[in-house]
């Protein structure tokens, strides 16, 4: 059904849009009935499976997964573009440490565009080399962001590293183990697209005013750093903290349903079946969990995905597996929702680049519930 038809048969605002087709697309398909996640026509099982963030987000960018020639070229491409300005460290230093990161990553990357001379053009060639720059930048700057956070100096980006392994060692300043390198390569591949989300349509209503691919993104970051988009792996994180042990599980979730509250990481907006992305990110945690010598993440996390269900018949989302793992990464929770934008990155700008191929501006009619023409009163008579 289409906004007109909506309006014609209910005259009536959608709040939240919900069920309202707002665009045409051919990047992503999310069947919440089926529990079915498609990227160009790709089931994400088997994208998750076999393939790497390099060729994910070449698939969401130009339609078709590469060949090995395309494959090459485009991770030099990416590698080409992992430093970021000087001057852009310099700042991220002046600003104040205690800032949220998403808050730093809204900033910075807005000042990329600062520093880019080609933000502005308008050639579809140089909007997708805008776009690999900014699919490879965006995990250099959260790594800058997580080390000058910590009175530490970023690390240089490593060419002789995949895209994953080279974000781990930006972070951590180590070499990544070959699960870490997996786990991150898993991390931003599941959550590198996911349809019209609130950051991407945000994105997608910006760029559709025709300024720079960077004003989009900054502003596509600025809706995932909203506590109803982003954050819900952060809250599972807390929660596992708070609990503490295997054995404080049946009593937090008895405590939870009695004063009915909410279990963060469970229940989709879309999905009403498992979310496809969930089952990756717990088997990587598992592994993690034995490599690291401290599963207790993973079991308590088992075991609350048992009890909640049996408790609210919700299955849990790609949020809740991922605090764990990303926990068992060494990545801290302020920062969950930083690595999210390096992965949405992809999508962002599928769908930005999407919106610029035939562009009308986005401009939706308000139904007005307002008073009537009145009069008006001058201020002495009020």
């Amino acid at each position: 059904m289409s906004t007109d038809d909506v309006e014609k048969t209910t005259n009536e605002a959608v709040k939240g849009l919900k069920g309202i087709i707002a665009a045409d697309s051919s990047i992503c398909l999310v069947n919440g009935t089926e529990g079915k996640l498609l990227y160009r026509g790709y089931n994400i099982d088997e994208l998750a499976d076999h393939a790497t963030f390099e060729e994910v987000s070449f698939l969401l960018l130009n339609g078709e997964l590469p060949t090995p020639s395309q494959l090459t070229e485009y991770q030099d491409n990416l590698k080409q573009y992992r430093a970021i300005e000087p001057e852009l460290i310099e700042a991220l230093k002046k600003l104040p440490t205690e800032a949220l990161p998403m808050a730093l990553l809204r900033t910075i990357t807005s000042m990329a565009g600062v520093y880019d001379p080609d933000a502005e053009s308008e050639t579809f060639e140089k909007r997708l080399q805008i776009s690999m720059r900014l699919i490879s930048q965006i995990p250099t700057i959260v790594a800058a962001i997580h080390r000058v956070r910590k009175g530490l100096e970023p690390v240089a980006p490593d060419l002789s590293l995949s895209h994953s392994g080279n974000f781990m060692y930006m972070l951590n300043g180590e070499k990544p183990s070959e699960d870490a390198t997996r786990a991150m390569d898993l991390i931003l591949t599941v959550h590198a697209e996911h349809g019209l989300n609130a950051s991407t349509f945000t994105g997608r209503v910006v760029i559709a005013t025709l300024p720079d691919i960077y004003s989009a993104v900054t502003a596509a970051i600025g809706a995932l750093k909203g506590k109803l988009h982003g954050g819900a792996n952060t809250e599972v994180l807390k929660t596992l903290f708070e609990i503490g042990s295997v054995e404080n599980i049946a009593p937090y979730v008895k405590k939870v349903r009695e004063a009915k509250g909410k279990f963060m990481g469970f229940g989709h907006a879309v999905y009403q079946v498992e979310d496809p992305r969930a089952k990756h990110l717990k088997e990587l945690s598992r592994r993690l969990g034995e490599e690291t010598g401290n599963p207790k993440w993973y079991e308590m996390s088992v075991e609350m995905e048992k009890l909640v269900f049996a408790e609210i018949s919700r299955n849990c989302n790609v949020d809740f597996y991922s605090a764990s793992l990303q926990h068992y990464m060494g990545i801290p929770g302020e920062l969950f929702t930083c690595i999210f934008a390096a992965s949405r990155i992809a999508g962002w700008c599928a769908h930005i680049l999407e919106q610029l191929d035939g562009n009308k501006i986005i401009r939706p009619k308000a139904h007005y519930i307002g008073y009537e023409e009145r009069a008006y009163v001058s201020i002495g008579q009020r």
